[in-house]
């Protein structure tokens, strides 16, 4: 039997306004003969009428189809019996936030596929928002910086239609010399390198980045070797090695708290692991780093920054750290820090964001969910009709069970 899908409404407050599948991913569907059906939002960065021009399916009513697809967490009031959900759902961590969610999910024999746990062979993930996240980030980060300065006037990204547009409003720019580093070298990481280059802002070498004066901007991408240190004192060769054994380092990242104006973290962070640095460093005269965009956003004191007290919003996107009292204060004042900490920067560019993860979708998950047993897809599967997935036992007590 052929299975039923739908773009199902984002319905969490805030709304969201990123999609699944862009009107012509679903259009491309549709002529491949999948059953596929959109329920009608207002909140979409693509409105029903763009969809309803290539004469896709509309409906108000869900309760006919077999998997539901969206993006942010579905309340747990409107999770329907019986049906398969894609989200992400913000649970394996055992958030307390969704722990209602979840035990929905099992009361109404239900299941959920978390879009974090879909990963190939190797056990990277297949689908994901981290470029976008980046290139937001970095985007914000320089927006605060010629806020906090007034060299320079850089509009949100979220008031920019798309990417492309983005990219000529840097051409009109001239950014001032400022010196940013960058930590990681993953899909948030990547984003953000790209944004950076596209503002025409040159990647240096660590090691230039410490020693070398510049006239222009300049940023430097760092990789774990140059930001910890083992603590026996031995040569660290592996970055494995960090990564295996968290515990085993210590940081070695205050060199660039000298030498930076702007720090951009795109690091998954480990609370095994050491953070960049210490709230005792901030509070020290010679930390020079006036803005942080902190993307992955993990809050303190859980966290690789000290100064990263809560997530901010899109609408409200930047608060001041106060070194002295370690406590929020006025964003934009000499003795603070100013912080941009969103959690959901790629709503900010959402028309771009969706239609890459349309395009991760269709080419690595759809040809899955046609098969009669993927590993991917078992892999992903926090509650399969009610029940917890067998890679996600752990998570017994807090479901429930």
């Amino acid at each position: 039997m052929r299975m039923k899908y739908a773009i199902i409404r984002e319905d969490k407050i805030p709304p969201d306004s990123r999609v699944v599948l862009t009107p012509s991913q679903v259009k491309q569907l549709l002529d491949q003969e999948y059953d596929i059906v959109v329920q009608r939002s207002r909140n979409r960065c693509f409105p029903d009428s763009a969809y309803e021009a290539l004469r896709i399916p509309m409906v108000d009513e869900i309760s006919d189809r077999d998997v539901l697809i969206g993006v942010k967490e579905v309340p747990k009031e409107n999770i329907l019996t019986g049906k398969t959900y894609f989200m992400f759902s913000h649970t394996i961590k055992e958030q307390p936030y969704n722990q209602g969610l979840l035990r929905r999910i099992i009361a109404k024999k239900s299941s959920l596929i978390d879009y974090e746990m879909l990963t190939n062979q190797r056990g990277a993930r297949v689908i994901a928002f981290g470029k976008f996240a980046g290139m937001v980030g970095a985007h914000n980060a320089m927006h605060t910086y010629g806020k906090r300065t007034g060299e320079f006037d850089l509009p949100r990204m979220h008031s920019i239609d798309d990417y492309k547009a983005a990219k000529e409003v840097y051409k009109t720019i001239k950014f001032p010399p400022v010196k940013i580093v960058l930590t990681g070298t993953g899909r948030v990481s990547e984003g953000a390198a790209l944004v950076l280059s596209d503002m025409g802002i040159r990647k240096v070498t660590p090691l230039d980045f410490l020693e070398e004066s510049y006239d222009e901007p300049v940023y430097s991408q760092l990789t774990a070797f140059y930001y910890v240190k083992r603590k026996d004192g031995n040569v660290f060769e592996k970055v494995e090695d960090f990564y295996n054994n968290p515990t085993d380092f210590e940081s070695e990242f205050e060199h660039y708290t000298h030498a930076a104006d702007i720090m951009i973290n795109g690091i998954y962070w480990d609370p095994q692991a050491p953070a960049f640095f210490t709230s005792d460093q901030m509070n020290q005269a010679d930390f020079n780093i006036k803005v942080i965009a902190d993307v992955t956003c993990d809050i303190a004191p859980e966290s690789s920054i000290p100064s990263t007290l809560k997530a901010s919003t899109i609408k409200d996107p930047i608060f001041g750290y106060n070194p002295k009292t370690r406590k929020e204060d006025k964003a934009f004042q000499e003795d603070v820090v100013d912080m941009m900490t969103i959690d959901n920067l790629p709503n900010e560019l959402p028309k771009d964001a969706s239609e890459a993860f349309g395009n991760m979708f269709i080419e690595h998950v759809l040809p899955e969910l046609a098969k009669e047993d993927s590993e991917m897809i078992e892999k992903a599967t926090i509650i399969n009709k009610g029940k917890l997935g067998k890679h996600f036992e752990y998570l017994r007590d807090y479901a429930g069970l």
